[in-house]
C-alpha cells in the first residue's frame, strides 16, 4: 500500500457495518475512487469532514493494489457548498452531476478536466440565478470529455459536412444530412442554432460558455436531445433525472 493525498468531490456515501462509511469520490489525481472511512459514524471528530454528497474535500488514503476499496485515514472539508444546499432544485442538479459522472467515467482513470468541470459547476451553482444553463453546459462538456458525445460536426453516416437542414439520429448518435435521412426513419429535425450551440460549448471553456445566450426554443430542444441521448446510451434514466423531471412538472403547474 502507498499513502496518497488528493482533492476529492464526494459523489455518494453508504453505511458500512455499524460505525463506518464507504464513500465514492471523484478525485483530481485518480479519477473515480472508492474509500472506506472506518469509525467515522462512531467518532466523527476523527475526521474534519462529514463527507456529504458533492462536498469538496482533501483526503489522505492508503492505496491498495489488490482492491478497488481504499482506506481513507483523513478527510478535510474544503467547501460544503452550503449556498446551494438551501435550494432543492440546485441540490437535485448537483446530485445529477454526481450520478452522471459516476455513470460515464471508469474507475481510477485520471481526468483533471472532468474534476475541474465538476468543481466549476458546483461553485457557480452556489450563486447563479440560471442553473439550467449550467446543467446544459455540464451535460455537453461531460459527454465530450468522456468520449460519448453525439456527432455534431458532420453527417454521422457519410461524413460530409452538414451545410443545410439536418436531422438528429438517436440510434446512430449524430446528425444526418438530407441525403442520409433514410438511414434512420426515426430521426428528427434539429435547429441549426442547436447544433451551433453544442459545437460552441464543446470548443470553449466553462467561463466563456456562461456568457453564451441560449434562446428558450433551443434550450428546450437541447434538453430533449441530450436527455434522450443519455438515456439511450446509458440504457436507463438516472434517478436524479427523474426527480428533476418531477420538479419541472411541479413548477409548470404553478
Amino acid at each position: 500500500m502507498s499513502i496518497q493525498k488528493t482533492e476529492a468531490i464526494v459523489m455518494r456515501k453508504s453505511e458500512f457495518r455499524e460505525t463506518s462509511l464507504i464513500v465514492n469520490f471523484y478525485t483530481r489525481d485518480f479519477g473515480k475512487l472508492s474509500g472506506l472511512l472506518k469509525g467515522i459514524r462512531k467518532e466523527p471528530v476523527k475526521f474534519a469532514s462529514n463527507v456529504e454528497p458533492f462536498s469538496f474535500n482533501e483526503i489522505i488514503f492508503y492505496r491498495k493494489t489488490k482492491s478497488d476499496l481504499h482506506l481513507v485515514s483523513q478527510a478535510d472539508m474544503r467547501d460544503n457548498f452550503d449556498g446551494l444546499r438551501r435550494d432543492l432544485g440546485k441540490v437535485t442538479q448537483a446530485s445529477y452531476m454526481m450520478d452522471l459522472v459516476g455513470a460515464l467515467m471508469p474507475l481510477e482513470d485520471k481526468n483533471e478536466a472532468v474534476f475541474a468541470l465538476l468543481l466549476d459547476c458546483l461553485n457557480e451553482l452556489k450563486g447563479n440565478c440560471n442553473p439550467d444553463k449550467i446543467m446544459t453546459i455540464f451535460k455537453i462538456k461531460m459527454l465530450s470529455l468522456s468520449g460519448f458525445q453525439p456527432h455534431f460536426d458532420s453527417c454521422v453516416s457519410c461524413g460530409d459536412r452538414v451545410m443545410s437542414q439536418s436531422k438528429f439520429s438517436l440510434t446512430l448518435g449524430g446528425l444526418l444530412c438530407p441525403r442520409c435521412f433514410s438511414k434512420d426513419p426515426a430521426s428528427r429535425m434539429i435547429f441549426r442554432g442547436t447544433v451551433a450551440t453544442v459545437l460552441h460549448i464543446e470548443k470553449n471553456d466553462f467561463r466563456t460558455n456562461l456568457n453564451l445566450g441560449i434562446n428558450p426554443q433551443i434550450k428546450k430542444e437541447l434538453e430533449i436531445i441530450l436527455n434522450a441521448f443519455l438515456n439511450f446510451h446509458l440504457e436507463k434514466e438516472l434517478k436524479s433525472q427523474k426527480v428533476l423531471n418531477k420538479l419541472d412538472e411541479i413548477v409548470g403547474v404553478k
